[in-house]
């Protein structure tokens, strides 16, 4: 396998231009002679959607979900980045670029970062334009808040529901090209393979969920944008549907999987409360802004949060990092958390979280002010909690949130499969390591209103006037086949125990081996247990029900078994860098304070794995990463 970047040449500020100068064209004409499938309608599916159908494409779009307005991007909370510099704060595109390549721990492509960057200004003009209700200053322009990693304010947010907003604007695109007759979107749809011939994309295999039907659908190009993997881990902040299956299913045909090790835990999550919870709830990181983390200073301290003065309570972050305080990247802030509660500082009934207090900033802005930043949060935290935040502090914890991997993409955002793309968070691109808050949205939107529509066409052109391949080609047949066999098989198991039973257990291997720590011990333990519990998944998951209807469990069985040959991946992956950086932390590479230590001499790389048939011993390519505009530097925010 060869990784060619694509990565053009000249100044980085003039990169982009010049290669949406040199990229084929297709002709206004010409453009409703390609069909694309885009597989989710989450920010990056939708606005790609919207856009391609806008240019005069056709376009078929695939959700699980009723309706595409219930992709997990609604989920994130607390906004959106771009470098606008309304606050006079020094913030600017090469700062923003900057900020997200250190984050990143120096594990990201320079010209896809600074391509992200250049394109949050028109990002936020969009969604604007499109209605979305950001917060606003008393003088009527946007507000910005801050968040983790940056010491300028550049987020743009619209209270605790910045991605709901965001993809309602979204959503709104995307249904005006349904209307037009440019998009149709397939609803209670999920892809269950996609379809190569001749060592191009050329189509997918997907299964109704209402009726268990499998269809097959062609298209000249298919793009994924079907997000993360962290469920791999049971407990985690995504939506309980959340899956790798699609990019999963699409490295099995041969495109490359960057860096899966690279997961994010994120800081400021509610602790779990008992072992039967199936998922965790995230609180916004911009609660970072005014609120303040600590513990009670002396371990054995029980007193009920607000009886601790001041001088008996520890605010480690800002104690550690001064210079970033409550505001350090999210990887070094749940590190900090883990050591707290490691030493015995927890604190609740299960002494697993640590306190998000809000008492100072109350106290200087007012309640009335904190709930008009926050007040959605705040409500959401006592439906769930039953504790009231304005009067006592939040308990938090860090729990596992976004996937920096995902399959590989060059600079056009093509994976090692001519005519297969892959967008927003189910590509690797653009956050190294580490990513910082507030970039999920502007990698997403970036990547479907504003790279990918430029990018596609080059592609395309070489296909104009063929017809997509039929779907009753042997290449469809053959994968349909496949999936046929592979559902039948849950089925015929009659094993006695649950899949959620095994999702689970795996969850439990994958938190200790390979979650906010790993060690060379415990990941080689992890891939001897993960293949052990994968056979007997095989050979003793129960599946009820039938193939021909409505089935949750069957569902649940195929995207498990794909969780089990992912985690192998990542744990490979996370034993063969041998460093630390950003998410991915190895217990025997530390600094003295506990902090990452790199190894920039042998893993200043991306690794992509290509698939060999065994999940435990992929094969390793290795694309080399140059830093020519922010030199490699230990990162330190103290």
């Amino acid at each position: 396998m060869q990784l060619d970047a694509k990565v053009p040449e000249g100044a980085i500020d003039e990169k982009w231009e010049n290669h949406k100068f040199d990229v084929r064209l297709v002709n206004p004409n010409n453009k409703r002679k390609f069909k694309i499938i885009i597989v989710g309608t989450g920010l990056a599916g939708a606005s790609a959607a919207a856009t391609l159908g806008e240019l005069g494409y056709n376009v078929e779009a695939f959700t699980f979900h009723d309706t595409a307005r219930r992709a997990h991007s609604i989920a994130a909370q607390g906004g959106i980045n771009a470098a606008k510099n309304y606050h006079n704060d020094g913030d600017s595109v090469f700062r923003l670029f900057y900020d997200t390549v250190k984050g990143g721990d120096y594990r990201s492509r320079e010209a896809n970062v600074y391509r992200l960057a250049d394109a949050s200004l028109a990002i936020i003009d969009q969604a604007t334009a499109q209605g979305v209700p950001f917060a606003r200053e008393y003088g009527g322009l946007l507000d910005n808040r801050s968040f983790g990693g940056a010491q300028v304010s550049r987020t743009f947010y619209s209270r605790g529901q910045t991605g709901q907003q965001l993809l309602l604007g979204a959503y709104s695109a995307l249904m005006r090209q349904v209307e037009a007759g440019t998009v149709k979107v397939h609803t209670r749809a999920e892809m269950l393979d996609i379809v190569v011939k001749d060592g191009r994309a050329v189509g997918i295999v997907v299964r109704d969920l209402v009726t268990g039907e499998v269809t097959s659908h062609s298209a000249h190009a298919v793009v994924l944008a079907t997000g993360g993997y962290s469920n791999v881990y049971y407990l985690s902040t995504n939506a309980m549907a959340c899956n790798v299956t699609a990019i999963w299913r699409a490295h099995r045909k041969g495109a490359a999987f960057a860096n899966p090790c690279y997961t994010q835990i994120h800081p400021t999550c509610i602790p779990a409360s008992d072992e039967f919870q199936s998922k965790l709830t995230l609180m916004s990181e911009s609660l970072r802004n005014d609120g303040r983390i600590w513990v009670p200073k002396n371990a054995d301290d029980k007193r009920p949060p607000n009886q601790i003065p001041p001088e008996d309570r520890d605010y480690y972050l800002e104690r550690i990092y001064p210079a970033f305080g409550n505001l350090v990247p999210r990887d070094v802030a749940s590190r900090a958390s883990k050591r707290m509660v490691d030493a015995g500082k927890g604190v609740g009934p299960l002494e697993n979280g640590v306190y998000l207090d809000f008492a100072t900033s109350i106290e200087r802005e007012g309640k009335q002010t904190i709930e008009e930043r926050y007040g959605n949060l705040f409500e959401m935290y006592n439906r769930i909690t039953d504790e009231n935040p304005y009067e006592v502090p939040m308990r938090i914890y860090p729990a596992p949130h976004y996937t920096m991997g995902g399959l590989w993409v060059d600079y056009n955002l093509m994976t090692t499969i001519p005519g297969l793309y892959a967008i927003g968070e189910a590509n690797f691109s653009d956050h190294g390591a580490n990513r910082l808050g507030a970039s999920a949205l502007m990698q997403g939107l970036a990547d479907g209103y504003f790279v990918l529509p430029y990018t596609i066409g080059d592609y395309l052109a070489d296909y104009l006037n063929t017809e997509p391949v039929p779907t009753d080609d042997p290449a469809f047949s053959e994968v349909r086949s496949e999936v046929d066999e592979r559902v039948k098989g849950y089925l015929a198991t009659h094993g006695s125990r649950s899949v959620d039973w095994f999702h689970k257990e795996l969850g439990k291997i994958m938190l200790d081996q390979c979650g906010m720590s790993r060690s060379e011990a415990g990941l080689q333990k992890a891939l001897s247990d993960i293949p052990a519990l994968y056979e007997e998944f095989k050979s003793d998951v129960k599946v009820l029900g039938s193939d021909d209807s409505l089935n949750q469990s069957l569902e649940r069985a195929a995207r498990v078994e794909d969780f089990f040959e992912l985690a192998q991946a990542m744990c490979v992956d996370a034993l063969n860098r041998e460093e630390s950086c950003g998410g991915h932390f190895r217990e025997e590479y530390q600094t003295e304070e506990g902090e990452a230590l790199r190894d920039d001499e042998n893993f200043t790389n991306v690794s992509a794995w290509e698939w060999s048939g065994d999940p435990a011993n992929p094969t390793l390519n290795v694309e080399p990463l140059d830093f020519e505009y922010v030199k490699l530097t230990t990162r330190s925010y103290k």
